[in-house]
């Protein structure tokens, strides 16, 4: 680079998150109509710039600060916006079950991130409506490992040792809370569940107030890498017990994702839940399904872009073809990929897959069979990152 060249500034993430709440509060500020109940004055007067800007702004309700879905929210607005000509707005939410209601309900959301098995789960208790045709999904984007973590000294080594205990499921109406439900009723692990944010959670593990905390965010997450062993803190197995085999993925926590609570060698067993990148179900020809028809056009080209530092590393598991079982695919990303399967996968990664397939016995599994690909997919992203060490 010439000595005229402008250094690029990547933004730290605390400044990342600044930047975030900052749009949150404006964003709900704005959906509040403002302090009074009359129209800001010079909005009117911003014609076809304050239409271009609301036409090509797209809004995703993410998470809160200490998780992975603000992390991967400000990915995409980093790597996607172009001035006014396209925008991601990044909106701070409550996570997994809160934001299907804010997608479901709230004006001037478009997208969401949230998990698999809590849209499963609302589906079934029909508890905010019917879902199938309201609600579809953009892509399954990465997989959330569930964390435990406990007192060192606590003498609880197994999560069934748990039961009639004090336990913190994060904040109510996240995805947390609601997986770690699902998960323990599975279990039939019986506890009493708390509600807080992870920091007075491991507070009160070290005071003895509570047995347990449990956070399910894509690793490594950023409440969890601020611990360490040496605080006599610990991670709790978990197992996949032929219960969650149905939902849910096998997974570890290891010394490359916290090196300060893992030792090299002696990964932590655990299990994963898809996080999932959904939308409102807008009829054709109206301007919200063109907005996201947009935000489809513009972000699965680009994947490749978003899998390089410094992005988050979970988005290095994004697949756009991997389905979410049961659900429907927004019809505009349906037809993408149909015009781009192949060039869904980064070609060198396609190339690999094919041949971890085949030296599994496995070439015969077509895309018919895509939950069994799906499975495949993932042992081999095991696979590609052991090869990277």
């Amino acid at each position: 680079m010439g000595g005229g060249s402008r250094r690029s500034i990547v933004p730290s993430k605390r400044h990342a998150v600044l930047i975030a709440v900052v749009l949150t509060a404006a964003f709900q500020f704005a959906l509040a109509g403002g302090l009074g109940a009359g129209p800001v004055p010079d909005k009117a007067n911003l014609g076809s710039l304050g239409e271009r800007l609301n036409i090509n702004t797209v809004a995703i309700v993410s998470g809160n600060p200490n998780g992975t879905y603000l992390t991967i929210a400000y990915d995409l607005s980093a790597v996607l916006d172009d001035g006014d000509n396209f925008r991601i707005l990044p909106v701070i939410g409550k996570g997994g079950g809160q934001n299907i209601r804010d997608v479901r309900f709230l004006k001037g959301v478009d997208l969401g991130i949230t998990q698999s098995i809590i849209l499963n789960e609302y589906r079934a208790s029909n508890e905010i409506g019917k879902l199938d045709d309201t609600i579809v999904y953009i892509a399954k984007l990465f997989n959330e490992e569930m964390h435990v973590v406990v007192r060192a000294d606590s003498g609880v080594n197994t999560l069934d040792q748990l039961g009639g205990k004090k336990v913190n499921f994060s904040d109510v109406g996240s995805g947390s809370q609601l997986s770690t439900r699902n998960i323990f009723r599975r279990l039939g692990i019986k506890v009493e569940e708390l509600n807080m944010g992870q920091t007075d959670a491991f507070a009160k593990i070290k005071s003895g107030e509570i047995a347990a905390t449990v956070l399910i965010a894509g690793k490594s997450a950023a409440s969890m890498a601020k611990l360490k062993s040496a605080d006599g803190f610990r991670f709790l197995p978990v197992p996949f017990a032929k219960q969650l085999q149905n939902d849910y993925l096998p997974a570890v926590l290891g010394h490359d994702d916290y090196p300060g609570m893992v030792e090299a060698g002696n990964d932590v067993d655990t299990v994963a839940v898809s996080a999932v990148l959904i939308a409102y179900n807008w009829p054709r020809n109206t301007d919200r399904y063109r907005r996201i028809a947009k935000f489809v056009e513009v972000f699965f080209p680009r994947l490749a872009e978003l899998q390089q530092a410094p992005r988050h590393p979970k988005w290095r598991e994004t697949n756009l073809a991997a389905v979410v079982p049961g659900w429907t695919r927004f019809p505009a990303a349906e037809e993408w990929l149909s015009h781009n399967r192949t060039n869904a996968m980064p070609a060198a990664t396609r190339e690999q897959f094919d041949q971890f397939l085949t030296a599994r016995g496995a070439a015969g599994v077509g895309s018919e069979n895509t939950q069994k690909r799906e499975q495949l997919f993932q042992e081999f992203l095991k696979w590609q990152a052991h090869e990277r060490q």
